[in-house]
């Protein structure tokens, strides 16, 4: 099929790199110049004009990296490249990039380059909130960035809407200022219906004995629907007050409605807008006062995974008293090592996260994930740990953590914490984790609560806070005071048994009140 196609647009007198516009964006140091059939195909074909056939191609990487080199760890960008019968040049449509598993949408927080500057490889072109964190969005080709179509404060652009527009002539730039993609994000539109050719012909036909005469598509007028432009930003407003956006008249670049001329439309309506907050109802019937905070894009990813986890896992819970003596004891000498070197305190946390590593390499079973045609068994011990931030709840990974010593372990939790609530996270800080501790009682001084597991996980430990109490001693009319810690394994019985649950809590409860085993 690749030959074919090199065939034709010899034929057709069009130079394969250049007219196509064809240049691999995939996130990884190597280009691929090769046509590759498994994601080449053929939009449209123009009119004849004298001898010339010009053709419309399109090159398209969905998923950037996985149909050219399987073996690279790539950043999924979604991107177009074009050359069509129209008066446009080469370019490139740029997509909403794909930043996490679970990301769907995003947000543009803001943009680092603006219109007709010049942009190379490596260059961050702009800051996308994914569902996790704020990312930066580099530049994979060198170009110019002729069109920003969602500009700084862009809500819930959907993965692969076309965000920006990259030329690689600068020259090229001017003609861009009016574009607008096409409906279909197949190619750009046309600046009038073109008439129906036999290569662009898709005809209706009706059974034979009907009277009713053959409708061509290409021919159809479009909706109203269709010719209505507005920004994300207007779209999202008119949607959450319920205004039909044919009612409204567009104030931006050739009739675009933006968010001021909804604003002003509500306005007329004598209703109160809050553009910078969240949205207050006034009260209805007197009863009700209220407000509606907007959901974040790591509450609404946050919210889904949970209520999958409760749908679709079987929970059931072992807890355990701990008595932590001799952990706070050493704690407070190995404190005191470290602040005679400069290091940072370690936390009980930080004991507690390596008591679950090490329980989890000698018990591994509770170190494994759930499919539908095995289990899976991870040999790295990859414990995340939760962090509430104002954004929401975001449970980066502290990698090794068996194999690591316990003041690294401290200085990777602290700082984690710092870049979740900085909501600035990568998606190698969250991503690969095996198994959740998630600790209520230090910073809350909660005694006892079961958390919900992290899929695909199939283990978290909820930990609750110390407290002192009165525990019988070697006499009858004798007693002594210890601290305990009481502490709840969530399990998924799928892969995890009730005797292999216990096991690891005994396992567990070993290190914490055996601290000194967890540094042999």
């Amino acid at each position: 099929m690749a030959d074919d196609i090199l065939k034709f647009c010899q034929d057709a007198n069009v130079p394969g790199e250049g007219h196509l516009g064809y240049k691999s964006s995939i996130g990884c140091t190597q280009r691929h110049r090769a046509i590759n059939p498994a994601i080449f195909k053929m939009s449209s074909i123009g009119t004849y004009k004298g001898n010339l056939l010009r053709a419309t191609m399109k090159m398209e990487t969905p998923i950037a990296g996985l149909v050219f080199n399987k073996g690279f760890s790539c950043l999924q960008v979604h991107t177009r490249d074009y050359s069509t019968d129209s008066d446009l040049p080469p370019h490139q449509e740029i997509g909403m990039p794909s930043l996490s598993p679970t990301m769907t949408e995003g947000n543009i927080a803001r943009w680092l380059k603006k219109e007709g500057d010049k942009v190379s490889p490596g260059e961050v072109l702009c800051e996308v909130e994914t569902d996790k964190a704020t990312v930066e969005m580099e530049c994979m080709e060198e170009g110019f960035l002729a069109k920003i179509l969602c500009g700084d404060g862009a809500k819930e652009i959907k993965v692969g809407e076309v965000i920006a527009i990259t030329v690689e002539d600068e020259d090229d730039i001017a003609k861009f200022k009016d574009y607008k993609p096409s409906t279909s994000g197949s190619a750009p539109a046309a600046k009038e219906p073109s008439v129906s050719t036999p290569s662009k012909q898709e005809v209706v036909e009706e059974p034979v004995s009907s009277p009713q005469p053959k409708i061509s598509k290409a021919s159809a007028t479009p909706s109203a629907e269709d010719r209505i432009f507005a920004s994300p930003l207007a779209r999202k407003l008119a949607e959450d007050h319920n205004v039909p956006l044919s009612s409204i008249k567009g104030t931006g670049l050739d009739g675009c409605i933006v968010k001021a001329d909804i604003e002003d439309y509500l306005a007329s309506r004598g209703k109160e807008v809050s553009v910078a907050g969240p949205k207050v109802a006034a009260k209805e019937d007197g009863y009700l006062d209220y407000t509606d905070i907007p959901h974040s894009q790591i509450r609404k990813v946050t919210a889904s995974r949970l209520l999958l986890s409760k749908q679709t896992i079987p929970h059931y819970y072992l807890s355990v008293d701990t008595c932590v003596d001799k952990l706070m004891d050493l704690r407070s000498l190995l404190n005191s090592l470290q602040e005679a070197s400069g290091g940072k305190r370690i936390s009980i946390n930080d004991l507690v996260i390596k008591a679950a590593a090490l329980a989890l390499r000698k018990v591994p079973q509770c170190n494994s994930s759930w499919t539908n045609d095995y289990i899976r068994q991870y040999h790295n011990v990859n414990i995340n740990v939760a962090v509430q931030t104002d954004n929401g709840l975001f449970v980066p990974v502290i990698r090794d953590a068996d194999k690591k010593g316990l003041s690294t372990i401290a200085d990777d939790v602290k700082h984690l914490a710092q870049k979740a609530k900085e909501n600035s996270l990568k998606p190698e800080d969250y991503e690969g984790g095996t198994f959740t501790v998630s600790n209520l009682g230090g910073p809350f001084g909660i005694k006892h609560f079961c958390a919900i597991i992290n899929p695909p996980q199939s283990g978290i430990l909820a930990v609750g806070s110390a407290e002192r109490r009165v525990i019988p001693g070697l006499g009858s009319e004798q007693f002594k005071f210890a601290s305990f810690m009481s502490v709840t394994l969530s399990c998924d019985h799928r892969v995890i048994d009730g005797a292999i649950g216990a096991e690891w809590l005994k396992a567990f409860k070993g290190y914490i009140e055996n601290p000194e085993s967890m540094l042999l």
